[in-house]
């Protein structure tokens, strides 16, 4: 080999390695090298290329995307927040969706107008205007705080810096979607995984010169806060923008029935592999923005709208070996390990098995031939077996009756279905190394603490070096030790500080859900933050005498039935549970929690609703109930200030205990006269 190849695969192997990690640290945010190596290897490859004028005809290290992406982007809540989407994957998933509408909007009007439009697989972002001037521009971040990268928005030249239109409202919150075109994507493919990394990576530049130069492209399709409002349907919405020159989707259509969005869905199901962009699905939204607004969110997602998702990728593989995952609640789970497939352009290794009754079910083997998926987001399953294929020295799996941990695993007896549950369970909480591993990833992830830069694996290298064992420890990091493993550098060190710091500031319902307490999802979450109002009310939960009392008023709460009280009970009756709790109390500064609107119509009222509504559903009078300050209960006592009484078959029992407690009652005409007032 000549001298000039030599230094030609010098050149490119350390090229190609700084390609890596600027993938692992711009795109992923988890840096490989120290930030003294990285500099080191940029500098090496600067040298080689001065010295040997031979390597321009290969580019140059300063072309490649390398400026530091911020960590220092100022935080900016959003005007309304950006919730993600739940999920639809058959016809059958869209029909209980227009159930549901109908349902919460008491209506039988089965065809309800929708808009679809294709689900880009880019980054959100968030525009706003103030009197048709662009003056912030956010990514999604959790859902409720993005950062500022208005200066790198700017830069993609389709989008409006002024709307020069005299219907321009005076603030409005302008959703889009951010992506890089396959055709795009080819040019640049040598240094991003993929067209939504380089979108990411782009948009977090520190310096928008460095976005400048890629060829970022957009939609717009959505609308946040708007004032004054002036548009009635989303359609009517998006036309307006596009003579604003905003950049609509060509494939955006409202449809009427079932019939209409499985056309709409098989039709561009058949032509996305021809569009110059990723898709995965279609979004279905309620076309009347009144009726959005009406249907209002959950804690997760918006009521009024879903990702109806594109038939899921399949492949055939073979299963290796049986294993088992224990989850943050004990949840038992066997995991396939099957031979690399490639599924939907993801190399698949793994797959689940969901439970001992879905192997014995469809008869899975270790050795046996199988199908599998990926569905949306979905970890991969195992669909089905190929019998056919199977080795005829094949043994049926036994499914080990023990935890990782050793301890004895149980199936539980459900109240609610009179079965004993399909999962079997470790009961051994954070006495159990694998539990308490999962319970610290879920205490880190973004729902709960939102800890950036402490991610699953991350969580999983701390805990095997014994730098993290328990929640508190969090925030007693060893910094000299992390400062000592490959990939942390003083810049991601400092990261990690601040993020950790940060989440020391939390509300009281995320507090709540960060704890990981069984069956006590975001919205229970609220209900009993709403109930305690602060940690020094709910840490009373911590002493048996005065928990026995407090779960009794628990049964008061619409929305909190028996099985959260018996898990709530079944969690802080472990001693280690409440010591773990206590010392993690003393790390945080944890926030009252606060009703949503302290001046509405029934700001520290307590309410019961009884019967059907003739213009709405009772869940729709709950919400508005709650939006105006007001508490709901699910039964009656001296506590409740109003028994609303809907004119469609009440409860004459509450109403009789109503009266003989002296509680206001109201009926359904006087309850539209509140609201009109």
């Amino acid at each position: 080999m000549d001298e000039t190849t030599k230094i030609k695969e010098e050149y490119l192997k350390k090229v190609k390695l700084l390609k890596k990690h600027n993938i692992s640290y711009y795109v992923k945010d988890k840096p490989t090298v120290s930030d003294s190596d990285y500099d080191i290897l940029k500098q090496e490859i600067l040298n080689l290329e001065k010295r040997f004028s031979f390597l321009k005809k290969f580019g140059s290290v300063n072309q490649i995307i390398g400026a530091p992406p911020s960590n220092k982007f100022t935080k900016i809540d959003h005007l309304q927040p950006m919730l993600s989407l739940s999920n639809a994957f058959n016809a059958d998933d869209m029909e209980v969706f227009i159930k549901k509408i109908n349902n919460f909007l008491n209506t039988n009007k089965k065809n309800i107008e929708l808009i679809s439009e294709p689900k880009i697989d880019g980054i959100s972002a968030t525009l706003i205007y103030e009197k048709g001037i662009l003056t912030k521009g956010l990514s999604r971040g959790d859902g409720y705080t993005g950062e500022d990268i208005l200066e790198n928005l700017k830069t993609i030249k389709e989008i409006p810096l002024r709307i020069d239109s005299n219907k321009v409202p005076n603030l409005i919150e302008i959703r889009c979607e951010v992506y890089i075109g396959k055709k795009d994507f080819l040019k640049i493919k040598d240094r991003f995984a993929n067209p939504r990394n380089a979108a990411g990576g782009s948009l977090r530049q520190k310096d928008p010169k460095e976005t400048a130069k890629m060829p970022l492209k957009y939609f717009a399709y959505g609308l946040g806060a708007i004032k004054p409002f002036n548009f009635e349907t989303q359609s009517e919405f998006l036309e307006e923008i596009s003579h604003w020159k905003f950049k609509t989707n060509p494939l955006i259509k409202v449809v009427r029935d079932i019939n209409e969005i499985k056309k709409q869905h098989e039709k561009i199901n058949l032509i996305r592999s021809s569009l110059d962009y990723d898709i995965d699905g279609l979004v279905f939204k309620v076309n009347n923005l009144n009726l959005q607004r009406r249907l209002g969110n959950t804690s997760n997602s918006p009521r009024w709208a879903i990702a109806y998702k594109f038939s899921a990728e399949k492949a055939i593989t073979k299963i290796k070996d049986i294993t088992i995952q224990v989850g943050r609640t004990g949840a038992i789970t066997p995991v396939a390990k099957v031979d690399p497939v490639n599924v939907g352009g993801v190399v698949v290794s793994n797959a689940t098995l969901h439970n001992e009754d879905e192997i014995d079910r469809k008869g899975i083997r270790i050795g046996d031939t199988v199908q599998i998926q990926r569905a949306g987001d979905v970890i991969p399953q195992v669909v089905s077996v190929d019998k056919s294929k199977r080795d005829k020295n094949s043994k049926t799996f036994k499914f080990p009756d023990k935890c990782l941990c050793g301890s004895k695993t149980i199936k539980e007896f459900s109240k609610s279905t009179k079965k004993l549950d399909a999962v079997r369970r470790c009961s051994k909480g954070y006495n159990c190394n694998f539990i308490a591993r999962e319970k610290l990833k879920h205490l880190v992830s973004k729902e709960a603490l939102n800890i950036d830069g402490l991610g699953k694996k991350v969580v999983e290298q701390f805990w095997d070096l014994n730098l993290i064992k328990e929640p508190s420890d969090i925030f007693k990091l060893d910094y000299n030790k992390i400062k000592k493993l490959e990939g942390w550098g003083e810049l991601s060190i400092n990261n990690l500080k601040l993020a950790i710091k940060k989440s020391q500031i939390i509300s009281l319902d995320k507090f709540i859900y960060s704890i990981g307490i069984r069956h006590i999802g975001q919205e229970n979450a609220k209900i009993l933050a709403s109930f305690f109002g602060s940690i020094k009310e709910f840490t009373k939960l911590l002493d048996y005498k005065n928990r026995e009392k407090i779960l009794t008023h628990l049964v008061d709460l619409d929305g909190i039935g028996d099985t959260q009280i018996q898990s709530i009970n079944n969690f802080f009756t472990k001693e280690i549970n409440t010591r773990i709790i206590k010392n993690l109390i003393k790390e945080l500064k944890i926030q009252n929690y606060s009703i949503q609107n302290t001046g509405g119509k029934f700001s520290n009222k307590k309410l019961m609703f009884t019967g059907g509504f003739q213009n709405m559903s009772r869940s729709e009078a709950k919400s508005i109930a709650e939006n105006n300050g007001g508490k709901v209960l699910g039964s009656i006592s001296k506590k409740l200030d109003f028994l609303v009484v809907g004119g469609s078959k009440p409860t004459k029992k509450k109403i009789d205990q109503a009266k003989q407690l002296n509680i206001k009652i109201i009926l359904e005409k006087d309850w539209n006269k509140i609201l009109n007032s």
